[in-house]
């Protein structure tokens, strides 16, 4: 997902009404009517994982494939660009800017990280990794892989959907940059009228400077934590266009000050991809009980099942903690779940439970197969 998919994904569409002779918003009846159809429409396309009858590839078949190329892309050496290959040199399936992969690690650790290759060589896929050593072991194993190594990977999958028409603005924070810069390639290509807002913690720590640098300075705003302090909503959006779209994808702080500053410049939507847990809202505490062990441990209102069952079981799988991935899903033996993930259909809900999003039902305890 970026750094994880990151994907991950949340897609915000912020209607725009027409002025009336004052300036003042007018809520137009059709207008409004037309706005909640094409803000359907762009939520279903912004979900949606690839329609194998139009990808060609059904991006839950799992594929092995083989590192070809690893190379550090910071002056830090924390971030790395690991490309792949099928072992017998065969197409791989195509891919969109913001699309992720699924990797199924040796270890039995599943993460996801945005391609940041080239969409037209079909010969290879790239992504990059940044290494965090306090992390949940993802990223070091990454970063572990040489040349040679093989992985098994499922995908690509479409969570973070590039619109290539009118104008935008891309924001990209720290790893945040490796699905953006895929976007912003394929908006220089077609012509588009865009700009790139790229904030980091330090020169050091920014993967993909030395091409980046190298585009229209006009469009091209690079600043830094160390040098330039920390990025106000007005340094992050202030070239918004009116609307235009934009493209956010960085860590918690820098996604929340663009959602909510974002109305104010005219944009008309906003495409927001998070690398980590999203906030939990509207949580209230709760208990689960672990079957296998009887154990009963309280569920803070602001902390997930998951982060608390990792504190007494460090081993249980997890990968996107959004809720779109699967990995961490739990047979619930008893109690009501309150489903808050976009992957289960309604016949797995009533059996099994996404721990890194979902909840329980207000007073309600979960008994969980674990």
């Amino acid at each position: 997902m970026t750094g994880t998919r990151n994907a991950m994904e949340e897609n915000m569409i912020h209607g725009r009404f027409p002025s009336d002779l004052r300036g003042r918003r007018r809520p137009d009846r059709v207008m409004r009517v037309l706005g909640t159809v094409v803000e359907g429409y762009l939520d279903v396309l912004a979900r949606r994982d690839y329609d194998p009858a139009h990808a060609g590839h059904n991006p839950d078949s799992a594929m092995t494939l083989v590192v070809t190329d690893r190379r550090v892309v910071a002056t830090d050496e924390n971030v790395v660009a690991l490309t792949f290959a099928a072992p017998d040199g065969r197409e791989l399936p195509r891919w969109q800017p913001g699309c992720h992969l699924d990797f199924h690690l040796p270890s039995g650790r599943r993460r996801q990280y945005s391609l940041c290759g080239d969409p037209a060589d079909s010969s290879h896929y790239t992504v990059a990794v940044r290494s965090i050593p306090d992390g949940g072991g993802g990223s070091l194993e990454m970063h572990a892989l040489e040349p040679g190594t093989g992985v098994t990977v499922r995908g690509p999958r479409n969570g973070f959907p590039f619109v290539g028409t009118g104008s935008a603005l891309f924001v990209a924070g720290g790893i945040g940059i490796t699905p953006v810069i895929a976007m912003v390639r394929r908006a220089r290509e077609i012509g588009m009228d865009w700009q790139l807002v790229y904030s980091g913690r330090s020169r050091e720590t920014m993967p993909f400077l030395d091409e980046i640098e190298g585009w229209d300075p006009e469009r091209v705003v690079i600043r830094t934590d160390d040098e330039d302090g920390l990025p106000t909503a007005a340094d992050l959006l202030g070239r918004a266009v009116p609307g235009g779209s934009v493209y956010c994808c960085g860590p918690a702080p820098m996604l929340e000050t663009v959602r909510d500053h974002v109305d104010e410049t005219g944009a008309a939507a906003l495409h927001i991809e998070r690398f980590g847990a999203p906030p939990i809202l509207g949580g209230t505490p709760f208990e689960v009980e672990l079957a296998r062990s009887g154990e009963v441990l309280p569920v803070p209102a602001d902390e997930s099942i998951l982060d608390v069952v990792r504190r007494r079981h460090p081993g249980v799988g997890y990968s996107c903690r959004q809720g779109f991935c699967g990995t961490c899903a739990v047979r619930v033996l008893a109690g009501t779940p309150d489903h808050r993930d976009s992957r289960l259909g309604a016949d797995e809900k009533r059996d099994e439970m996404l721990i890194c999003v979902s909840r329980a039902a207000a007073g309600d305890r979960l008994i969980l197969d674990l």
